[in-house]
């Protein structure tokens, strides 16, 4: 498999890096049935930009951990 960069904009994310990379060794994504958008539009959302998540549930992505700052 190749090697590939993840995109995620969820700023308070202890795995957030630089330039909205995520540092993750693992990501776990699952279906978010309460999204706004659908799937094939998700890349028209753009990387440059910084969200927060309160709970992992709102995001996609099981990986998701909160940043404690």
């Amino acid at each position: 498999m190749p090697d590939v960069n993840v995109k995620c904009s969820v700023s308070n994310c202890t795995y957030w890096g630089k330039e909205n990379n995520c540092t993750a060794s693992e990501i776990m994504v699952d279906v978010d049935q309460h999204a706004s958008y659908v799937a094939e539009m998700a890349a028209e959302l753009g990387t440059d930009h910084h969200d927060i998540a309160s709970t992992a549930a709102i995001t996609c992505c099981k990986t998701f951990k909160p940043k404690h700052t």
